[in-house]
């Protein structure tokens, strides 16, 4: 096959257009106009909880709630935060932002979420909050969380960037967090480019991030007392997001049939694939993922290269938390090891999920890994 497939493809077939055309003939084209506010009202709703904040990225999201939260809550500077090693960056570094101290626990080696029989260690009389993170479109175990969080007066911070319209026990992703937060990102079931948004049940926590939001003005428009971001959401951003959000269960749908199809045509290869369920939830394959068994030299980085030569576009997992360059120069990693998330960065890598693929090309994927085994 001589076309090339990307790793991702947003389906753009639903209201965007109508409700981009509606924001230019309008003119609402900024932060405070009708697509943001029904995106914010929306999506909270959704997600049972009470406010929503648009913003224009996940990362902004999880800035604005962890700031939040420290001031509501009154943390420490250098208070700490914990949070899975296998994972983008985003959660540590804004953690790292906000004068706080991220901890990074390891990852299962079936379900690749946090192992939550390692948390309970890493606890310490800073511990102010524990990050859970939906990896890669599977529910962590939020029970078991929640359960070490109540027992040591700990917050949630849930960060959902890769579980739109996921469900836990049937309860939707984003309701489990003091404050949850999405990615929008042109890769996520919900997607407009950029764009986030943060949830929460608070109204003390909302004002909080909706001043940090917004350059902590306050009625003396030009006098600042604090220093936020200036991350809010434009009408054109969320007229796309909102145009997703409708069709999020068809989204969900094909994402789940394009799990399973992989899941037949790559059941024989020597290597872990992406979980089709567990005893709280189903996949819903926000990626597909493959590990190569240990005991084959093969590595991710050599399948990635062959895959890209059949003009196939794949992503290497997340490098892990502990082992980031930048965060051993700060001085915060203490030489820790984290041996499942090493591993998992080592042999796991994701092939195309996108929303327009083909049968044809689903099978010729498929086609392509087996021959790396073969």
């Amino acid at each position: 096959m001589n076309k090339f497939i990307p790793v991702f493809s947003p389906d753009l077939n639903g209201n965007e257009k109508l409700y981009l055309n509606e924001c230019i003939e309008t003119g609402w084209l900024g932060s405070n106009g009708p697509f943001v506010k029904r995106l914010e009202q929306e999506f909270a709703k959704f997600c049972n909880q009470e406010y929503g904040s648009c913003v224009t990225n996940g990362s902004a999201a999880l800035d604005v709630a962890i700031r939040a939260m420290k001031d509501v809550y009154k943390w420490e500077d250098f208070s700490e935060v914990i949070i899975p090693s296998f994972n983008i960056i985003s959660a540590a570094q804004s953690c790292i932002y906000n004068k706080l101290k991220p901890v990074f626990a390891d990852a299962e080696i079936n379900t690749w979420n946090v192992d939550t029989s390692k948390i309970e260690e890493l606890i310490t009389n800073k511990t102010k909050a524990i990050v859970i993170v939906h990896i890669y479109g599977l529910p962590s175990d939020v029970e078991e969380i929640i359960k070490i969080a109540q027992k040591h007066n700990l917050k949630i911070i849930e960060d959902a960037a890769q579980a739109h319209g996921q469900e836990y026990k049937g309860r939707k992703c984003g309701s489990f967090g003091y404050v949850a937060t999405f990615s929008f990102f042109t890769n996520k079931h919900i997607a407009c480019g950029e764009g986030g948004i943060v949830l929460t049940s608070d109204k003390e926590l909302i004002d909080k991030i909706n001043y940090y939001k917004n350059l902590c003005f306050t009625k003396d428009k030009f006098i600042h007392t604090d220093l936020g971001w200036n991350c809010r959401m434009s009408n054109l951003q969320a007229a796309v997001a909102y145009a997703q959000f409708e069709k999020l269960d068809k989204t969900i749908e094909k994402k789940k049939y394009i799990g399973k199809k992989y899941h037949n045509l790559l059941k024989e290869i020597p290597a872990e694939l992406s979980v089709e369920k567990t005893n709280y939830a189903q996949n819903h394959y926000w990626i597909f993922g493959v590990v190569i068994n240990k005991e084959l030299k093969l590595t991710a980085k050599e399948a990635i290269e062959k895959l890209a030569k059949e003009n196939i576009e794949t992503r290497p997992f997340f490098y892990p938390m502990h082992k980031q360059p930048v965060f051993n120069e700060l001085g915060i990693l203490d030489n820790i090891k984290r041996p499942v998330s090493e591993f998992l960065y080592d042999k796991g890598f994701y092939i195309p999920t996108g929303l327009n693929l083909t049968d044809e090309e689903l099978e010729y994927i498929a086609e392509k890994v087996r021959n790396l085994f073969a």
